[in-house]
């Protein structure tokens, strides 16, 4: 009984502070969702409520165990490019927000009591506390040196429970043409960009000053993988990568304007150590459901070639897509179907015309395991408000950013206006 009621007073003491939402046994604490949950729709029995609003181009999102949520800016906001938000009173309505750091970026990231923020040309972490949302002691270099790229540049990152830190390196380029800019190039083969760029690469996750020649290429082939994470419960590392484009434009001699608009699939990897998915000799056709080889490198929309020996997804979804998080369910607030399954966000396509753009909604994928149980289904739609998407400039929203709070509410964050969403079961 003792150990009960020291337990509920720290509890009620730390939520006095305001370094809690206050939400205990795994449960959302009585939130109230907002009118049509904030402009999005969900699964029966789901609700949502806005935690912020217009905090700037929001990119990825994590959530301390207190509550505390920190958000990534694509581009400097006030100056800053993270963004901390706290809820003082329990509503789930960050009532502090306070900017800070002065390098924007995408990944971000909670691991072993430090924040780790993944800028274009590098990792730093800061180190947190239970009391102050923002960091009292300045940033510490965990990586650098990387080569500042006008496409592709975002780095993500995602950690194991081994002491290493996964970072994804996007190759500048959609295809390794030898002139990425006249129909018909043949691809340099090979491509001497793998050597740096497409893939996934690993480091020490304490280790200061790193450079990319310190680490170890973890996975080669994968044009550029915005999400990436960790499945702790099955001890391996996933990725959903973005497809090329412009297949019509530098091949219409093989492709045609709804070929472009339906190819290649967006691939959904687990990888292990030394795997090579392809890229850029092939793509994945999700018609077909093959890896073909790619025009650059002689292929015709059929062959297979070489392809043959690239690792395959085990899932894939609609072009150009553009899933830029992916984030595994391990709370119990959720149903029990939602446990250990996966939650990806899919930032919407540009180039799909004259077809209608694809994606700007956050799915659920089931699984057993290492691998799925089911095909993937739209968890969260409506962040690109009403009528069809002409391009994204037209989208209200665009979801970007996953997390999963202690209370197991999933967080999503919005890349055009830096709105953040809380969902939570009733």
């Amino acid at each position: 009984m003792k150990a009960r009621f020291f337990k509920f007073s720290t509890l009620l003491i730390t939520c006095i502070l305001g370094v809690s939402s206050c939400s205990t046994n795994g449960r959302h604490g009585g939130l109230i969702p907002d009118a049509t949950n904030g402009g999005i729709t969900l699964p029966d029995g789901f609700s949502a409520l806005v935690v912020a609003d217009s905090l700037g181009h929001g990119r990825h999102i994590a959530v301390n165990e207190n509550g505390d949520i920190y958000l990534a800016l694509q581009e400097l906001q006030n100056g800053h490019g993270i963004v901390g938000l706290r809820d003082t009173t329990g509503d789930g309505k960050a009532d502090i927000t306070t900017y800070f750091g002065d390098l924007p970026g995408t990944g971000i990231h909670i691991h072993k009591g430090y924040l780790y923020f993944a800028h274009d040309t590098g990792v730093i972490r800061y180190k947190l506390n239970d009391v102050q949302l923002v960091p009292e002691t300045a940033p510490e270099t965990i990586l650098s040196g990387f080569k500042r790229e006008y496409q592709h540049a975002a780095k993500t990152i995602a950690f194991d429970t081994g002491g290493n830190m996964y970072v994804n390196v996007g190759a500048p380029s959609n295809g390794c043409q030898q002139d990425d800019r006249t129909p018909g190039s043949p691809g340099m083969d090979p491509c001497l960009i793998l050597e740096n760029y497409g893939g996934i690469w690993q480091f020490k996750d304490d280790l200061p000053n790193q450079t990319q020649k310190d680490g170890h290429r973890f996975a080669t082939g994968l044009r550029n993988c915005v999400a990436i994470e960790w499945n702790s419960g099955v001890g391996n590392l996933y990725v959903v990568q973005h497809g090329r484009d412009q297949l019509n434009q530098m091949f219409p001699q093989y492709y045609n304007d709804e070929d472009n608009a339906n190819l290649p699939a967006e691939e959904f990897f687990m990888l292990e150590d030394g795997d090579d998915c392809g890229w850029p000799y092939c793509y994945f056709d999700n018609q077909k459901n093959l890896k073909v080889l790619a025009p650059e490198y002689g292929g015709n929309g059929d062959s297979i070639g070489r392809c043959a020996e690239k690792k395959d997804p085990f899932m894939t979804f609609p072009a150009h897509t553009a899933p830029n998080d992916l984030v595994f369910y391990a709370k119990d607030q959720f149903p029990s179907r939602y446990q250990n399954g996966a939650f990806i966000a899919f930032h919407g396509s540009w180039n799909r015309s004259p077809m209608m753009q694809e994606g700007y909604y956050v799915v659920f994928v089931p699984f057993e395991g290492r691998l799925t149980a089911g095909d993937w289904e739209v968890f969260a739609d409506g962040f690109a408000g009403e009528g069809p998407v002409i391009s994204p400039g037209n989208a209200a929203h665009r979801p970007m950013g996953l997390a999963v709070g202690p209370d197991g509410s999933l967080y999503i964050s919005d890349s055009v206006k830096g709105k953040v969403w809380r969902v939570f079961y009733n």
